[in-house]
């Protein structure tokens, strides 16, 4: 998508910090942290969000959490405890429009949800 930011971030045409990429996946430091780390995880593959998952993305979202939790281990926060977080549609606080997760660990976090 032309207008995605995500999709600008993996072109390369907006810098980012990155953390890890693969053939699938791409993930950086979020700009704005909700906690000490806060990393995203998002597909190379360009679309809005969980409501236009399919089965033929099962794949795709296992590698993802399995990122997620390489990323935990490679960082040493692993066995401190982390959040993976998927915000799906404009209620739910989703601001960018490409299917994406926050990895979020360093800090105690009181609430279930």
């Amino acid at each position: 998508m032309n207008d995605c930011i995500f999709c600008k971030i993996i072109n390369g045409e907006i810098p980012s910090n990155k953390v890890y990429e693969d053939e699938l996946v791409y993930a950086f430091y979020d700009i704005a942290p909700a906690a000490p780390v806060h990393i995203l995880i998002i597909p190379k593959e360009h679309f809005s969000g969980m409501n236009e998952a399919s089965p033929a993305h099962q794949a795709l979202l296992g590698h993802i959490l399995l990122t997620a939790q390489k990323l935990a281990k490679d960082l040493g926060f692993a066995e401190d405890g982390y959040r993976i977080i998927n915000n799906c549609g404009e209620n739910a606080g989703q601001t960018v429009f490409h299917l994406h997760f926050h990895l979020l660990a360093g800090d105690q976090f009181d609430r279930l949800v």
